[in-house]
């Protein structure tokens, strides 16, 4: 996102513009953090001087962008709900900060934990720590740099059949400085990678999961702002879960990880459709941050 050469603003200037956002955004029922989210990525302030609000008594304070730009980006977050995420251009996940952009899915908290169960799952198997991952449906790349930096050893394949999705996720890639530990493929899940048929250790992907009927009932920062194509996941939501069950067999090892985020209440029916294949082992359902069964595990035969 392109702003203006930086400007100059007195703190008390910034100060009473701070008041009247935090009020604002009160009244439109945004919380006033975001705000503090604004002044820390646009004005350099931290947390602490924030909350004590000593930044008033500061003459000059160096801003990337002017009073009144700053005040027309809280204006569309107030009145065109655009997540805050969008409207700096960065998010942060895991130990990342992430370029983020409306051609990608915001990267949410809980997807953190696909991450984590990687690691459990290959903390006594070193075949699986250096062999090849592949993170399906890519978006901003926050998986596939999750994979990089937890297997060391391993090759990591970012797939997405976005273009604008897989050129954020590059530039993502040169800005972690994991780039060249990762191999961006564009198409429709597993299409670029015919020539890893029966080699790929580990399968990730957080697919879209929500019913079709239900992302007209998404809070509207979603269902105005984030692609519909990695949300709509068909008539019970679960078609590109039960495609991903059907094709991973002709692409994992034998022993190779399935792990897919879903959505809360579809648990026991993904785990039903993994022991119905017949070509999985060890299939679990695992809890997110808030106790919600998110993660399907499950090892091929």
């Amino acid at each position: 996102m392109d702003f203006s050469s930086d400007c100059v603003v007195s703190g008390l200037d910034l100060w009473q513009w701070y008041r009247s956002a935090q009020s604002d955004g009160l009244k439109a029922g945004i919380y006033v953090t975001e705000v503090d989210w604004l002044l820390q990525e646009f004005a350099g302030l931290d947390r602490l001087t924030l909350r004590l609000e000593s930044f008033k008594d500061w003459p000059n304070i160096s801003m990337r962008l002017s009073l009144v730009e700053l005040n027309n980006l809280w204006y569309r977050r107030l009145n065109e709900k655009v997540p805050l995420q969008y409207l700096t251009g960065v998010t942060y996940w895991r130990n990342f900060s992430l370029d983020v952009g409306s051609g990608v899915l915001i990267p949410r908290p809980e997807t953190e934990c696909l991450i984590d169960l990687v690691v459990a799952a290959t903390n006594s198997v070193s075949h699986l720590q250096e062999g090849i991952w592949v993170d399906l449906g890519t978006g901003s790349g926050a998986i596939a740099f999750g994979l990089a930096e937890v297997l060391t050893e391993a090759s990591i394949y970012a797939v997405d059949c976005s273009s604008e999705a897989l050129a954020i996720a590059r530039q993502n890639g040169t800005k972690l400085g994991l780039g060249n530990r990762v191999n961006f493929c564009q198409g429709s899940w597993w299409q670029p990678l015919e020539h890893l048929r029966g080699k790929v250790s580990g399968m990730v992907a957080n697919p879209p999961y929500i019913p079709s009927d239900m992302v007209s009932t998404l809070q509207v920062e979603v269902r105005k702002h984030e692609p519909h194509l990695a949300l709509d996941g068909g008539a019970d939501g679960l078609d590109c879960i039960r495609y991903l069950i059907e094709t991973a067999p002709i692409y994992l090892v034998s022993g190779g990880v399935w792990l897919v985020e879903m959505m809360s209440g579809q648990g026991e029916m993904v785990a039903e459709m993994l022991q119905d294949n017949g070509a999985y082992c060890g299939v679990e359902i695992f809890s997110d941050i808030e106790g919600v069964d998110r993660f399907a595990m499950a090892y091929l035969k």
